[in-house]
């Protein structure tokens, strides 16, 4: 089984590029069994599409 560090790694890689179907698999299966590292996927996620908002109303203004 996938350890939390591995997942977390991978939480983070799949924001900025697509994972290998073996890599989606098994964050996927540790996801289903980790609560801890669900809660990690949620803040990875929120704080990825924040930074995406700012960066994009920094574009906006930049105009």
């Amino acid at each position: 089984m996938m350890m939390c560090k591995e997942a977390t790694r991978l939480m983070s890689l799949r924001l900025e590029q697509p994972l290998t179907p073996r890599e989606k698999l098994s964050l996927r299966f540790h996801l289903a069994m980790c609560g801890a590292c669900r809660e990690c996927d949620k803040q990875f996620t929120l704080l990825h599409r924040a930074g995406e908002k700012v960066r994009s109303d920094m574009e906006k203004s930049d105009q």
